[in-house]
C-alpha cells in the first residue's frame, strides 16, 4: 500500500490528548464504587446511575471533538472545491496533481480521526468490562441498552457516521474527477460500483466498517470461515498481503475448498449400497464416510502446521493424497475388499487442505479482500456440498472397461480422482507461492506500542489510552482473580504455540460456542450419513431419490444465510437467534424419532428440513459470534481459532459417523431412535449450557 506520509505535527497530536476519555479517571471511580459496595452497602441503582452520568460526559466530550474536526476538515474541503473549480478551466496538469494530493491530505487526517474515534471505543469497552467485573453488575448489557436507541444518544452520534460520510464522499468524488486529469467524466453516482482506486478511501472505508460492525451477507458469510481479523492490522502487514496477493492462486485455494466438499458429500447416497456390495452390512456406511473425517482431525493440524512455510506444497500433496484416496476408494469393487474401501476414504481424510486455505485468506489476501474471500470460501464450501450428492444423483450407469467396473458405487471415486488431477497440473502451471521470508515475517506481527507507519495509529495518538507498566501491573493484579482470560499488550502480538495454549485462552462463554458447534455437526452428520440407509428402509427410496433430497438441502445454505445476515441478525441480537436455532434444532431432532406411528416420509422430510435449516443458521450465527469472542492471539498460527472450530467439528463427525456404525448392531428397526437420542442429549445440554453463560455472549 501506498505511504500516507505526513503525520499529524506533535502540537496537534498534544491537542488531541486532553478529549481522550480518561481512563485513568473512569478506573479510579470503578475501585471506589467497589469499596463503597463493600463498606456501606451502596445501592445499585446510584451507583449504575452515577457512573452512566460521568460516562456519558466522557462520550459527550469525544462526539463534540469529533464533530469540530468534522467542521475543520468541510472547511478545507469547501476551499479545495473553490480551487478546483477554478484549476479544472485552466487545465493546469501541475497544479491539478497537487490538489489531488491535498485531497488525499484531508483523507488522511480524516482516517486519524477515525482512528481517534476507534481507540476511545477501545477505551469504553474495557471500562464496561471492568465495571461488570469489578462491581458484579450486568451495567453494560443496561448501557447499551439504553443509549443504543435514544434519538439524542451520543453512542449513535459516534457509529452513524453521517459526517464521515459526507467528507469521504466529497474527497471521492473529487479524487474521481481528478484521476488521470485528462477526459475522465466518470461520476461515482452514475457508477456506484465502480471501484475507488485511491487506497486512502479503501482504508477510511475500512476504519468505517470496523467501527460500525455491520452485519451484511458478505460480512455474515466470512465471519462463517472464522477467519480471524486482527483488531489494529498495520499497514506494513497490509503492504506484504499485497506483494503476496495472486487472483489465481486465491481461486485455486477456493476451488480446494469446494472440490473437498463434493468430495465428502458425493458418495452419502451410495455408501450403503457399496458396502453391502461389499459384504458387509448397510449400517457400515458410517464408518466409510466417518473414516475421512477421522483422517480429517489429524491433517488439519500438519496442514496448519505446513502453512507456516509452503502454501504450494501442502496444496500439492493434498491434491495427490486425495487423488490416491479416490483410486483406491473405487477400486475396492472390483478387489471385493471393505479395507480398500476404508483405506480409500481414510486418505482421503489425510488431504484435507482447509486449513491451508484459510490460512492463505488470512497472510496473502489484502484486507480490503478479504471479507470477499472469506465469503467465496465459506460459498464454495456449501455450493461444494449441495454439488457432491447431485452429481451422485448423475452416475446412475454400469459398465466395464478394461476389467475395470464403473457403476454407482464405483463413479464418484473415478469423477473425484480425474477432478483432483485436473486440479492439480493447474496448481503446477498456475499457483504462484509467495515468498517464504514474507510468510514467516507474517506469523509475528510487530508491536504496536510504538509509531504504527504510514500514519495509521501513532504513539502520540494513542499515549492516552495506554497505561504505565506500573499502571499495567496494578490493573492486572486486580483482574486477576475475575479473569484469567485477560492477555498483556506484548503476548496479545504472539500466536499461540500448542493445543494446550489456545484452550487456555477460551472463555467459558467460547468453550460453550465450540460445544454448540460440535452438537450442531452431530446433528447435521447424522442426519446426512444415515440419510440413505432410513430412507431404504422405511420408504424403500431409490439412490437418486436420495441424492436429491440431499442435494436440496445444500441448496438451502445460501438462502438461509442471506435471511439471516441481512436481515435477521439486524433486527435481533445474534445470541437471541442462537439460543431460538438451538431450540428449533432441538425440535427438529425430536419430530424424527419414530414412536407409535408409522413413520411417513412428510414426517421424515420436514424433521430433516428443520433440523438441517436451524442448524445452517446455528452455524452461522454462532461462528459469527466466535470470530469476535476468540483471543486476537487465534488468528494467526498453527493453532489458530479456524483450526480450532474445523477439530470440534470433524470431532463430532467422527461421533456421529461411530454412532450410526455401532447402533446397527441393535437392528435397522432401532436405528434410527438410537443415533436420534445422544443428538437430543447433546443439544438441550448445550441449551443450558447456552443459558447459563447467555449474558456473557455478545
Amino acid at each position: 500500500m501506498v505511504a500516507f506520509g505526513k503525520r499529524l505535527k506533535e502540537t496537534q497530536i498534544q491537542e488531541w490528548q486532553g478529549y481522550y476519555i480518561n481512563y485513568k479517571l473512569m478506573k479510579k471511580k470503578v475501585k471506589n464504587y467497589v469499596q463503597q459496595i463493600e463498606v456501606s452497602e451502596q445501592s445499585r441503582e446510584y451507583v449504575l446511575k452515577d457512573f452512566s452520568r460521568i460516562l456519558d460526559k466522557q462520550i459527550e466530550k469525544i462526539v463534540l471533538f469529533l464533530l469540530e474536526q468534522q467542521g475543520e476538515l468541510a472547511s478545507r474541503l469547501f476551499i479545495l472545491g473553490q480551487e478546483h473549480d477554478v484549476l479544472v478551466q485552466q487545465q493546469d496538469g501541475s497544479k491539478l496533481s497537487e490538489l489531488q494530493q491535498s485531497y488525499r491530505d484531508v483523507g488522511r487526517q480524516l482516517l486519524q480521526l477515525l482512528f481517534f474515534v476507534e481507540m476511545n471505543a477501545i477505551g469504553v469497552r474495557k471500562i464496561l468490562k471492568k465495571f461488570d467485573k469489578r462491581c458484579g453488575y450486568e451495567f453494560t448489557n443496561y448501557y447499551v441498552k439504553s443509549r443504543a436507541n435514544h434519538p439524542y444518544s451520543q453512542l449513535r452520534q459516534i457509529f452513524k457516521h453521517v459526517g464521515v460520510s459526507a467528507v469521504v464522499g466529497t474527497i471521492s468524488r473529487n479524487l474521481a474527477d481528478l484521476e488521470d486529469n485528462k477526459g475522465n467524466y466518470t461520476s461515482i453516482y452514475d457508477h456506484p460500483g465502480l471501484p475507488l482506486q485511491d487506497p486512502i478511501i479503501g482504508s477510511i472505508n475500512q476504519a468505517v466498517d470496523r467501527l460500525t460492525n455491520s452485519t451484511d451477507f458478505l460480512h455474515y458469510l466470512g465471519k462463517h470461515a472464522l477467519i480471524l481479523p486482527e483488531e489494529l492490522p498495520t499497514p506494513s502487514e497490509d503492504h506484504a498481503a499485497n506483494e503476496r496477493y495472486h487472483l489465481m492462486s486465491l481461486l485455486l485455494n477456493l476451488a480446494n475448498a469446494f472440490l473437498y466438499m463434493v468430495n465428502t458429500y458425493i458418495i452419502v447416497p451410495t455408501a450403503d449400497d457399496y458396502s453391502m456390495s461389499l459384504g458387509a452390512a448397510a449400517t457400515l456406511c458410517g464408518a466409510v464416510i466417518g473414516s475421512m473425517a477421522v483422517a480429517q482431525v489429524f491433517s488439519s493440524v500438519y496442514f496448519s502446521a505446513w502453512s507456516n512455510k509452503s502454501y504450494m506444497k501442502p496444496l500439492l500433496f493434498s491434491s495427490i493424497v486425495l487423488l490416491v484416496g479416490n483410486t483406491l476408494y473405487a477400486l475396492a469393487y472390483d478387489f471385493n475388499s471393505i479395507y480398500l474401501l476404508l483405506v480409500g476414504r481414510l486418505f482421503c481424510g489425510l488431504g484435507s487442505a482447509r486449513a491451508v486455505s484459510r490460512r492463505y485468506i488470512t497472510d496473502c489476501v489484502p484486507l480490503h479482500l478479504r471479507m470477499k474471500a472469506s465469503a467465496g470460501f465459506v460459498s464454495a464450501s456449501a455450493l461444494g456440498m449441495a454439488c457432491g450428492p447431485a452429481v451422485a444423483c448423475l452416475l446412475q450407469t454400469n459398465f466395464k472397461f478394461l476389467k475395470i467396473t464403473f457403476n454407482q458405487d464405483t463413479l464418484p471415486g473415478w469423477i473425484m480422482a480425474l477432478a483432483w488431477f485436473i486440479y492439480l497440473l493447474c496448481m503446477w502451471t498456475t499457483f504462484r507461492e509467495p515468498p517464504m521470508e514474507e510468510i514467516e515475517d507474517g506469523l509475528l506481527p510487530q508491536s504496536n506500542s510504538g509509531k504504527i507507519e504510514n500514519g495509521f495509529v501513532q504513539k502520540g495518538i494513542t499515549q492516552p489510552l495506554l497505561l504505565s507498566e506500573e499502571e499495567t501491573k496494578q490493573d492486572e493484579d486486580e483482574d486477576q482473580d475475575c479473569d484469567n482470560s485477560e492477555e498483556s499488550a506484548e503476548e496479545i502480538q504472539k500466536p499461540v504455540t500448542s493445543i494446550v495454549s489456545a484452550y487456555k485462552l477460551l472463555t467459558p462463554s467460547v468453550k460453550v460456542q465450540l460445544l454448540i458447534y460440535f452438537m450442531l455437526k452431530y446433528a447435521m452428520e447424522i442426519l446426512l450419513a444415515e440419510s440413505s440407509v432410513v430412507t431404504t428402509y422405511y420408504f424403500i427410496w431409490s439412490t437418486s431419490n436420495v441424492a436429491v433430497f440431499l442435494a436440496c438441502l445444500g441448496l438451502t445454505v445460501l438462502p438461509v444465510n442471506i435471511i439471516v445476515g441481512s436481515y435477521l441478525s439486524n433486527i435481533f441480537e445474534e445470541r437471541q437467534v442462537l439460543l431460538a436455532s438451538e431450540i428449533l434444532v432441538c425440535m427438529g431432532i425430536v419430530l424424527s424419532f419414530h414412536v407409535v406411528i408409522p413413520y411417513s416420509v412428510p414426517q421424515y422430510v420436514c424433521s430433516a428440513l428443520i433440523t438441517f435449516v436451524a442448524a445452517e443458521v446455528l452455524e452461522g450465527v454462532n461462528l459469527n459470534l466466535l470470530s469476535r469472542a476468540m483471543s486476537s492471539r487465534l488468528s494467526k498460527g498453527t493453532y489458530n481459532g479456524g483450526l480450532l472450530s474445523t477439530e470440534a467439528g470433524t470431532l463430532a463427525r467422527v461421533f456421529a459417523d461411530s454412532t450410526i456404525t455401532l447402533a446397527g448392531y441393535w437392528g435397522m428397526s432401532r436405528l434410527l431412535n438410537v443415533t436420534l437420542l445422544p443428538s437430543l442429549f447433546i443439544c438441550i445440554f448445550s441449551i443450558i449450557a447456552t443459558c447459563f453463560t447467555y449474558n456473557s455472549m455478545y
